[in-house]
């Protein structure tokens, strides 16, 4: 089999402008899959997987929550956090509106509309990471610092167990 190309996407080209040291990975998407099916796909833990979120709080201001694949938001305790009544997630039309990406296929590079960028702070902790880069079925690796030096994204602590 040809090795495939590493797709063009606005994340890459905002990865590439940063000159921030990526390796791209294409696996084959499933629908409602999640993290689960791409840690699976290329053999990693789940944990460093990194889910990119699109929600919105009760004025419908759009944000980017970054998330483990193996854990789940706590909109209380993100709500509160923001200092705001609650934050739900977007529904489907609107997440693709926002980021310009279709949903599974959601990076927090090169998103349409400048959102404010959320992650889970313990995701600086990990070696590498891999995240969406801004196509079903595609991820980069990349280290924590590098996403934090382009996304200057404010640490929360609102990670809980899957239910």
């Amino acid at each position: 089999m040809a090795k495939e190309k590493t797709p063009v996407t606005p994340a890459i080209r905002v990865l590439r402008k940063e000159k921030v040291s990526f390796q791209p990975h294409l696996y084959a998407y499933e629908e409602k899959g999640g993290t689960e099916v791409s840690a699976r796909e290329l053999g990693v833990d789940e944990h460093c997987v990194i889910k990119t979120l699109i929600m919105e709080d009760e004025a419908g201001r759009p944000l980017i929550v970054l998330m483990h694949g193996d854990r789940q938001v706590s909109t209380k305790n993100l709500a509160r956090t923001l200092g705001v009544k609650n934050v739900t997630p977007c529904a489907a039309a609107d997440a693709q509106r926002h980021s310009g990406y279709q949903v599974g296929g959601t990076s927090p590079f090169g998103v349409r509309r400048a959102m404010p960028v959320y992650m889970e702070e313990t995701i600086a902790t990990l070696p590498r990471i891999f995240i969406n880069g801004g196509k079903r079925g595609f991820l980069v690796e990349i280290a924590p610092k590098d996403l934090i030096r382009v996304l200057a994204p404010t640490p929360v602590q609102v990670a809980q167990e899957l239910v």
